[in-house]
C-alpha cells in the first residue's frame, strides 16, 4: 500500500452553512526532472550563489540584504521585512465559494495550476460527496477564494471521478490581452482548393489526446546522456534534425495531403466531396 501524499494546504471548503475539511495536494508536479547543479570545473565542489552589490562588487550579507521597489532609474523604494510580512493577508484556512458556473465558462488562459482537492478527514466523506454530486448533476463549476501560500487565490473546483479538481486562476491583470501577438494576424479569406485540402489534411489527422504517447525528449536526452556517463561509454552526437524549408503554401498543401501535379488529384477531390454531398442533399 503506497503512503498517503503530503497535502500542500489543508483547510475548510465552506458553501454557505456546508462547511468541509479539505485538503489539497499536487496534481501536477515538475520534481521528477533531472536537476544539474553548478560545479567548480577544477574541484567537483558544488557552487553557491552569493549576491553582490552592483556598485562595489562587494558581497552582502542575508541579514544586510533588503527588499526594494524601482520607483526611477537606479532609485528604489526600500521595504523592511515586518512592512512586507504585514502586507500578507491573514489566512483563515477557508475556501469560500462564491459562485457556481458552467464548467466551460472560463477561457483555459486563466488556469494556473491544478489540484487534487479530497475530504481531510474520514468523517468529512458525506459532505464531500454531496457537494460533488451536486455540482456534477448540475454540471457546474465552483469559484472560491482562499489564501494559499501567503497570497490571496482564486480557484475553479471541478468535479473530477470521485474527487475535486481546483485549479488556481491568474487574475486579470495577469493575463496578457490576444491583441499583442495577433495584431499583425492578416484579415483575409480563404477557399477553394486551398482550404478543400486543408480540411482533407486536418481529416486524417484526426484522433485522441493521449499524455502517455508523448514523451519529454530532452529529460529523455538528458536522462541518457546522464546514464552514459555512469557508466563510462562513449557520447553519441545528436543526428541533426532537418531544416524546415519555406515552400510555397499550396504545393506544401498538396505535397501533405498527398497530391500530385498543378491541379490537384484524388486527394482533392476526396476533400471537396463532403461539402458538394451536402450541398447537394440541400
Amino acid at each position: 500500500m503506497q503512503p498517503m501524499p503530503r497535502a500542500n494546504w489543508k483547510g475548510y471548503l465552506k458553501i454557505g452553512e456546508l462547511v468541509c475539511p479539505v485538503a489539497l495536494y499536487t496534481a501536477a508536479s515538475k520534481s521528477e526532472r533531472i536537476s544539474l547543479h553548478m560545479l567548480n570545473r577544477e574541484t567537483h565542489h558544488r557552487l553557491k550563489r552569493h549576491y553582490i552589490d552592483s556598485e562595489t562588487g562587494k558581497p552582502v550579507e542575508r541579514d544586510e540584504q533588503v527588499k526594494g521597489y524601482e520607483i526611477g532609474k537606479d532609485e528604489y523604494l526600500m521595504l523592511e521585512p515586518e512592512e512586507v510580512a504585514a502586507a500578507i493577508p491573514e489566512s483563515n484556512k477557508t475556501l469560500t465559494v462564491s459562485d457556481f458556473i458552467p464548467c466551460n465558462e472560463i477561457d483555459d488562459l486563466y488556469f494556473d495550476k491544478p489540484y487534487y482537492l479530497a475530504p481531510a478527514d474520514p468523517r468529512a466523506g458525506e459532505a464531500f460527496v454531496l457537494i460533488r454530486e451536486g455540482m456534477r448533476e448540475q454540471n457546474v463549476a465552483a469559484l472560491a477564494e482562499a489564501v494559499l501560500f501567503r497570497r490571496v487565490r482564486m480557484l475553479l473546483i471541478r468535479p473530477e471521478g470521485v474527487g475535486l479538481i481546483a485549479t488556481t486562476l491568474n487574475f486579470d491583470y495577469e493575463v496578457r490581452s490576444a491583441s499583442e501577438a495577433f495584431d499583425e494576424v492578416p484579415d483575409m479569406k480563404i477557399k477553394g482548393e486551398m482550404l478543400d485540402l486543408a480540411r482533407h489534411i486536418i481529416g486524417t489527422k484526426m484522433g485522441t489526446f493521449d499524455p502517455a504517447e508523448y514523451e519529454d525528449r530532452y529529460e529523455a536526452a538528458l536522462g541518457e546522456l546522464v546514464k552514459a556517463k555512469i557508466e563510462g561509454r562513449p557520447i553519441e552526437a545528436p543526428k541533426a534534425r532537418p531544416t524546415a524549408k519555406v515552400v510555397d503554401l499550396m504545393q506544401a498543401l498538396r505535397e501533405s495531403a498527398g497530391v500530385k501535379g498543378k491541379k490537384g488529384g484524388r486527394a482533392a477531390k476526396a476533400a471537396k466531396q463532403p461539402a458538394a454531398a451536402k450541398r447537394k442533399a440541400g
